[in-house]
């Protein structure tokens, strides 16, 4: 069997690393990866720590380049890389421009296409925005759909999905947790090699973000930083130069703020490890958070992954600069509402997602 993982940000490859390890463990599988690289330095720093060296690289990363052209060229030059390989399945995840491309060329050259994270819905396609239309492009055209939750294959069932090709697996950016946080650890990053204290980890890139929104959410910060002297907030930036005018105008200068660079993945998961709460409007963090005891704030209107909510792991504040404020001041403030959130079950999945792809894949 011949299987093509594609994929093309750092997320992507957060969570196909342990499927791309799995596969590789199987003599009977020959398997390949494909990168657009639409993000470049951010993917890079996944795949060199676990030695994952791509077959194809089509290095599509450009600055400020439209979807348009991403999409595209994306299209393009993944058709070409199937054309020439002639897997037997494709692999792709989750809900990015490289996912939708990838799935459109798999379909032009009539090759299976399984779809890892599948399942998950806001119903608004402008929020996220594109992710929202581009899985349901790659749900239309999947042969298998791995959902992470059973909510997630409710709602393929709901679109009239055949049950018998829909996998509940866990999400496999849980797998991963198990090899990069480490006892001891000591962070590669300078800006936060002293960091102590109650850390407030934050994350906000998000497109629909950008603007009024983000700019929200930095004087929420801000002013948090502010009232409560004895949190340190490290935020690494996007390198998207959209977000770090934004953040750097309004948060450069707050003396227990950290803006850093993008951080590697074990930087990251171990600092995560050591925060006391997340704020982000990442979809991956919202996941990874809750594995490692910690609450969510979730910097977005909605949420696909409202298992979070249900379970009391992630709290919903929006772009709303006072209700951001008052969100984390309760879990600063309420040590019995932090305890319940920081205690929750995390519904995402049990680190095992990744072995049980590998076997579906080969029963079928």
């Amino acid at each position: 069997m011949k299987i093509l993982n594609i994929f093309g940000t750092r997320p992507e490859a957060v969570k196909m690393v342990p499927v791309i390890q799995a596969l590789s463990a199987v003599d009977e599988v020959d398997n390949l990866v494909c990168v657009t690289a639409q993000h470049r330095e951010l993917l890079d720093e996944v795949l060199t720590p676990f030695n994952i060296v791509p077959n194809y690289d089509l290095n599509l990363m450009k600055e400020r380049q439209t979807l348009t052209e991403l999409t595209a060229a994306a299209l393009v030059g993944i058709g070409q890389v199937i054309q020439q390989s002639k897997p037997d399945w494709v692999l792709v995840h989750g809900d990015t421009a490289t996912t939708l491309s990838a799935s459109l060329a798999a379909f032009y050259n009539k090759v299976k296409v399984g779809h890892i994270e599948a399942g998950l819905r806001s119903y608004d396609k402008y929020q996220p925005f594109p992710e929202e239309i581009n899985r349901k492009v790659a749900t239309a055209i999947a042969d298998y759909h791995f959902a992470p939750t059973e909510l997630a294959k409710n709602q393929l069932i709901n679109e009239n999905i055949p049950q018998n090709t829909i996998f509940v697996t866990g999400n496999t950016g849980i797998d991963i947790i198990s090899t990069t946080v480490k006892t001891g650890y000591q962070f590669r990053n300078k800006d936060i090699q002293n960091v102590n204290g109650k850390i407030l980890l934050m994350t906000a890139h998000r497109r629909e973000n950008w603007g009024e929104p983000l700019e929200n959410i930095c004087k929420a910060v801000k002013q948090l930083a502010l009232d409560f002297p004895d949190i340190t907030v490290v935020y690494p930036v996007h390198p998207n130069p959209v977000v770090k005018e934004t953040v750097f105008s309004i948060l450069a200068n707050c003396t227990n703020i950290i803006l850093t660079e993008p951080l590697n993945i074990f930087d990251m998961h171990n600092l995560m490890a050591k925060s006391y709460l997340v704020l982000t409007d990442s979809g991956g963090l919202q996941e990874e958070a809750p594995a490692l005891d910690k609450p969510v704030v979730v910097l977005r209107e909605v949420t696909e992954r409202p298992e979070g909510e249900t379970a009391g792991t992630l709290l919903l504040a929006g772009t709303n600069q006072q209700k951001i404020y008052n969100s984390v001041k309760i879990l600063l403030t309420d040590q019995e509402k932090y305890n319940q959130m920081s205690t929750a079950k995390n519904p995402f999945g049990d680190g095992k997602a990744a072995k049980r792809i590998v076997e579906i894949l080969l029963k079928k």
